[in-house]
C-alpha cells in the first residue's frame, strides 16, 4: 500500500474517531436505544412480553389473575413507546442524516480538484502535442476537455433541467 494512501485511511479512521467522542451523550443514547430497539433480541422481549399480557388478561394463562382485562393498558403502554422509538429513531436518521451530508460536500470537493487537475493535465498533455507537431483526431473535442466547468452552472443546467421534466 502507498504511504499516500495509508495517510488517507489513517486520516480517515482518526476523524471517524474524533467524530464519535464529540458525539453528545444524548445522540449516543438515542443511537443506543434506536440499536436495540432495531434486534431481535428486542422483537423476542416484546413478544414474550406482550404475548404473556394478553395470555395473562385474556385468562388464557390461569398463573396470574387478569389486571388489564380489556388490554387497555397495554394498548396504551404499546402507543406510548411506539412514540418514544419513532422519536429515537428521527434523532438518530437526523444525526446519519447530517454525517451523510458532511461525505457528499467531501465528495463533491474531491470530484472538483480531480476535475480541475484534469483539465491542467489535459490542457498540459496538448501544449505538449503541440510543442511535438503531433497531430490528434479529437483536437475538437479535447479544446472543450480543457476548458474548466464551473459547477455553480451545472448545478443551475441540472435544477433547469429538473423543471422541465416535471
Amino acid at each position: 500500500m502507498s504511504r499516500t494512501l495509508e495517510r488517507n485511511i489513517d486520516a480517515l479512521v482518526d476523524r471517524t474517531r474524533r467524530d464519535t467522542v464529540e458525539v453528545g451523550l444524548q445522540e449516543r443514547l438515542a443511537d443506543g436505544i434506536t440499536r436495540f430497539a432495531g434486534s431481535m433480541l428486542f422483537v423476542y422481549l416484546h413478544l414474550a412480553l406482550f404475548g404473556g399480557w394478553i395470555l395473562i388478561n385474556t385468562g388464557i394463562l390461569p398463573l396470574v389473575r387478569p389486571f388489564d382485562a380489556s388490554l387497555v393498558v397495554l394498548a396504551m403502554a404499546a402507543s406510548v413507546e411506539a412514540i418514544f422509538l419513532s422519536t429515537f429513531v428521527l434523532i438518530s436518521q437526523n444525526r446519519m442524516s447530517a454525517a451523510d451530508d458532511k461525505r457528499a460536500d467531501l465528495n463533491l470537493q474531491i470530484s472538483l480538484l480531480h476535475e480541475h487537475e484534469t483539465t491542467r493535465l489535459i490542457a498540459l498533455v496538448s501544449e505538449l502535442a503541440r510543442q511535438l507537431n503531433v497531430q490528434t483526431e479529437i483536437d475538437t473535442e479535447i479544446d472543450e476537455l480543457k476548458r474548466d466547468v464551473r459547477p455553480e452552472k451545472v448545478m443551475d443546467k441540472i435544477e433547469r433541467e429538473k423543471k422541465s421534466k416535471l
